[in-house]
């Protein structure tokens, strides 16, 4: 017989590439109505004199109905329909994601996501100058992709036991500033030509990857016939790491004895029943976290949405210069997500490594609101610590965190719990993430000064509902060094 390991190691290999895809195109869908608002509603006076002969006019080239003076108000109309129904639409889908086929679950949602973006674009190309029609749009929108993020957390803690789980999800997770990145990237090769292809072109890549989707994912490893983590497996054995190697070994293998066959890869696949939402509630840390990623994320979600047009307000770059920039924040996120996931890993504090880089990013967007435009230089470096700061917590608590309380001691092996906890936190987070951007357009037109004074104290609050969960670890960590010293 063949050993397992090479199936194996291909099988979780081809999970976080299919998972990587699928996320990096939800994001990338998300991405262009952050592109396309300076568009949307340009300066006019910079094309030159109003060709309608209109001189009263000065809003001659917006795009109605985002022509008028509340046009930022409007903008924030938009964010808020997408994020708010994706906050309520996210409390459902980890419930709908532990009972269902997360396979047919996650690509049914890639081609709906893509068929509602490339709506928004195609109101361009039909001349639709109605809000309702954008409005409902960005709701249906906002529904179907929270079948996202709670299908391929789940499918990745399916796969991947806890050993260097931050690592691997922190690299992981780059997905989503990958994604924000290009579709920056693509929304701004067309967003002065024919914005709507800005949203056309990333709606047919997602329904192209939830397609492939379908076809190859593998959401369990008994599926075909490969050993679970150590979390998925029920045994009475399981404090023996050693005891429980052994017994899986023979998992594997095609042709071992009938009675591992028969029994030990079914019980922890099939007996185990979803848990409940009270019952996720209930895992310690679920409600700390998940109200600390609200408020990481507000600051996440109104840079998401609003850096492009801050960096043409106050640095006065063109739609497309703008989109291009804002992209060095992605970048630094990306950074931040793995160098959360490795110091997290080492030290075994995950909210302490989150509270420490939410301590230091409040100075940090002070100083870039301040001196950020000073220089092109500056900017790309003011950026880069912004975004490493700001979305490394974020990427932290939405994986290897909610990995590890959805397969927590306290559910006793029973990994049935990953997608309803990993809704949980995301969906709360996702409160916050629809009222940054809505909260931005409200105090926006006061001055860009008081934007950055809500999003330095949301970095604050984040911090202190940490502290408790701060203060375990630190206690976790004491106690060892105390006996070491004979205290």
């Amino acid at each position: 017989l063949t050993s397992p390991l090479p199936s194996s190691h291909s099988y979780r290999g081809l999970t976080l590439v299919l998972t990587f895809l699928s996320y990096t195109s939800y994001h990338l869908s998300r991405k262009p109505i952050s592109i396309v608002k300076s568009q949307l509603h340009p300066n006019c006076s910079a094309l030159g004199p109003n060709p309608h002969n209109d001189s009263n006019n000065t809003n001659w080239c917006s795009w109605a109905p985002f022509d008028g003076d509340n046009y930022k108000e409007l903008f924030g109309a938009l964010d808020n329909a997408f994020l708010v129904a994706y906050a309520i639409g996210m409390f459902i889908s980890g419930i709908f994601g532990e009972r269902l086929p997360l396979r047919y679950y996650l690509s049914g949602g890639m081609v709906l996501s893509g068929l509602f973006t490339a709506l928004f674009g195609l109101g361009y190309f039909w001349d639709i100058h109605v809000l309702w029609y954008f409005i409902v749009v960005q709701v249906c929108n906002g529904l179907v992709q929270t079948t996202g993020w709670p299908a391929v957390v789940a499918c990745v803690g399916n796969w991947f036991g806890k050993g260097k789980r931050g690592l691997i999800m922190g690299i992981w997770n780059s997905h989503t500033s990958v994604g924000n990145i290009l579709g920056s990237l693509i929304a701004g090769a067309w967003v002065s030509s024919a914005w709507g292809l800005s949203f056309v072109v990333p709606g047919i890549i997602i329904i192209a990857v939830g397609i492939i989707c379908f076809f190859f994912l593998v959401e369990y490893p008994e599926d075909v016939d490969c050993s679970p983590p150590l979390h998925h497996v029920m045994t009475t054995s399981e404090k023996d790491p050693e005891a429980v190697t052994s017994n899986e070994g023979p998992l594997s293998l095609s042709g071992q004895s009938s009675v591992d066959h028969s029994n030990s890869p079914k019980e922890p696949a099939e007996e185990p029943e979803a848990i409940s939402f009270l019952g996720a509630l209930r895992i310690p840390g679920v409600v700390e976290f998940s109200l600390c990623l609200l408020f990481a994320k507000l600051v996440s979600y109104t840079f998401l949405y609003w850096l492009p047009l801050y960096i043409v307000n106050v640095a006065h770059f063109s739609a497309k210069e703008a989109g291009d920039l804002s992209t060095l924040f992605d970048v630094g996120g990306i950074l931040g997500g793995i160098f959360a996931g490795l110091i997290s890993d080492y030290t075994g504090g995950r909210a302490t490594t989150c509270c420490v880089m939410l301590v230091v990013a409040a100075p940090m967007l002070f100083l870039y609101n301040h001196v950020g435009q000073n220089g092109i230089g500056i900017s790309i470096a003011m950026l880069i610590i912004c975004g490493a700061l700001v979305n490394g917590p974020y990427a932290l608590i939405t994986t290897a965190v909610s990995a590890d309380l959805g397969t927590h001691e306290s559910l006793k092996g029973n990994a049935k719990a990953l997608s309803t906890v990993t809704a949980i936190i995301d969906g709360t987070g996702s409160v916050g993430a629809a009222l940054g951007p809505l909260l931005a357009g409200l105090i926006s037109p006061t001055g860009w000064n008081n934007v950055f004074y809500m999003l330095i104290a949301a970095d604050v609050l984040a911090c202190l509902l940490l502290a408790r969960v701060v203060v375990k670890e630190a206690r976790g960590w004491c106690g060892p060094m105390a006996r070491q010293r004979g205290y």
